[in-house]
């Protein structure tokens, strides 16, 4: 009878170190979610939708470029992306291991005004895919306008609106297609990773 008395002990040490653990696992999971409990689930679905939507005309533009000029792969055209300025939007305040709202926010949006800048410089780059373009151009826009507004209503957005900064010279057509085929996919990975994070976020 005295053996179960003794394991008790080392029963009630495990135990309780089983519930520290578990504990800790939870508020370390849980951290990220804090600053998220003040975006709205509908703000978010709506967002997660403008997402898919973008990605879609992305997708569309891609392969017509593909298609009609066989640039189809942008792995190769990034010595090209890199002469021509064309950079990255970073997403750096996102992931879910250390959400930041205000940043994250932030970067959302000057992503997509980057973006959607870029997109403009593209103007002219054929008849054929001017309609895909200015589709995906708006839709970039309609994206941006959802996040500065969901910033005024948190208090989070600056005194005054950011300004486009130079954007790339495109000075011959192939140039312009390949910086759309460089944009476009940039543009995809952007969305990729805001896409996981608003779906993060959006869990109930």
């Amino acid at each position: 009878m005295a053996e179960p008395a003794a394991q008790s002990p080392v029963k009630l040490l495990a135990l309780q170190l089983l519930l520290w653990h578990s504990a800790l696992w939870t508020v370390q999971e849980a951290t990220p979610l804090g600053p998220a409990s003040s975006l709205p689930q509908s703000f978010l679905l709506k967002c997660l939708e403008q997402v898919r939507k973008i990605q879609t005309d992305g997708a569309v533009l891609q392969e017509r470029l593909c298609a009609t000029y066989s640039l189809c792969h942008p792995e190769e055209l990034v010595l090209l992306g890199h002469s021509l300025g064309i950079p990255k939007a970073p997403l750096s305040s996102c992931p879910s291991q250390a959400l930041q709202l205000t940043g994250c926010l932030s970067q959302l949006h000057s992503g997509l005004f980057l973006y959607q800048g870029l997109l403009q410089a593209l103007a002219g780059i054929s008849p054929e895919l001017a309609p895909t373009l200015d589709t995906l151009q708006l839709d970039v826009a309609d994206f941006a306008t959802t996040i500065w507004q969901q910033m005024e209503d948190l208090g989070l957005a600056p005194a005054m609106r950011p300004t486009q900064g130079t954007t790339p010279t495109f000075i011959s057509a192939f140039q312009r297609r390949a910086g759309g085929v460089l944009v476009t996919s940039h543009l995809q990975s952007f969305l990729e990773l805001a896409y996981r994070v608003l779906r993060y976020l959006a869990q109930p």
